[in-house]
């Protein structure tokens, strides 16, 4: 899909200027979308990591 094309899922959101609470994720929703075989880019599993998703 084009950059600023539709969207599967919103699994969270990300602010680079809020350290503190700067990336929200749905655990779930990503655990999901990884056991169905989705593979997170290296900058996606970093914030998954930052959010204490397992990936």
């Amino acid at each position: 899909m084009p950059r600023d094309g539709r969207f599967l899922e919103i699994l969270g959101t990300y602010d680079p200027l809020n350290d503190a609470e700067g990336c929200k994720v749905d655990a779930d929703k990503a655990m999901a979308w990884i056991k169905k075989g989705a593979k997170p880019s290296k900058t996606v599993g970093t914030l998954f990591k930052k959010a204490g998703v397992g990936a």
